[in-house]
């Protein structure tokens, strides 16, 4: 019977050990998947962080598109006041031009009278 316990006794060892083996195992498993569930935990919790910040960007985009369609028209009711301010400053161009030549013209007529004023009559 003495040998019966000591040889009961390194199976009961070898029992143990394996059950610590296996319990030490499956906590570092457990561990390990927490870590990986936290991480992804983590991931989804940014992810959905992201997709409310891009939705903020996206309704940004959306009011600036309709800002800027806004502009367009605008603008293409703005060509014809350009068009027309364009057509207005070649006519004071031409005009410019016109001006130019009266005044040289008068200058011309004013040299001209002045002249005859000065010029003694022959019949004094």
């Amino acid at each position: 019977m003495a040998e019966k316990m000591v040889t009961q006794e390194p199976d009961d060892e070898l029992t143990e050990a394996l059950t610590d083996l296996f319990t030490n195992v499956s906590t570092m498993i457990k561990g390990d998947l927490q870590g990986t569930n936290n991480t992804l935990k983590l991931l989804e919790n940014m992810n959905l962080k992201v997709a409310e910040e891009y939705k903020g960007f996206g309704d940004v985009a959306a009011g600036l598109r309709v800002f800027v369609e806004r502009l367009k028209v605008k603008s293409e009711n703005f060509d014809e006041y350009v068009q027309q301010i364009d057509a207005i400053e070649q006519q004071v161009t031409d005009l410019e031009v016109v001006i130019s030549m009266l005044d040289k013209y008068v200058s011309l007529l004013e040299s001209k009278v002045q002249s005859v004023y000065k010029m003694p009559t022959s019949s004094s």
